[in-house]
């Protein structure tokens, strides 16, 4: 009688396919785009899919500037940023925050769900947000992604 063997294949960096991604945020919650754009740069809609290693997509989010909060949110949500120094603490509404940098918003909500390590920092690397209706990254031929 013979003996089975089962070998799990895990990805690396050699066999990783890598796709682009275009995401419009035109009456899109905040929220609920981060949590699935996250779960896109983390590799996790992938059959391939290995937590240690770098499976993900690249994602371009256009239209930054008109994503939504649901609730009171836009006035009462605080961004907070610290520089370091004694008295250094800046706050600013989202309401404020979007109207100044719309990219800062997304980024920052897609960045807090992501791994805390230097894998963590590779993947927020592959997240292009602007807040046009124009990106420049047309040559990598990204395809449209609804949710």
């Amino acid at each position: 009688m013979s003996k089975l063997h089962f070998t799990t294949k895990h990805a690396n960096a050699a066999t990783v396919q890598r796709n682009w991604y275009v995401v419009d945020g035109t009456n899109q919650t905040v929220g609920r785009i981060s949590a699935r754009i996250a779960a896109i740069l983390r590799g996790k809609n992938k059959t391939s899919y290995t937590p240690h290693v770098d499976t993900g997509d690249y994602v371009i989010i256009i239209n930054a500037d008109k994503v939504t909060f649901t609730g009171n949110k836009l006035e009462q949500k605080n961004y907070i940023n610290f520089s370091g120094y004694p008295g250094g603490k800046k706050e600013e509404v989202a309401k404020d925050l979007l109207k100044r940098r719309p990219e800062v918003v997304l980024e920052r909500a897609i960045k807090g769900m992501l791994p805390k390590n230097k894998l963590g920092r590779k993947m927020i690397g592959k997240l292009f947000v602007y807040a046009g209706e124009t990106h420049p990254h047309t040559a990598q031929q990204p395809k449209e992604l609804k949710f």
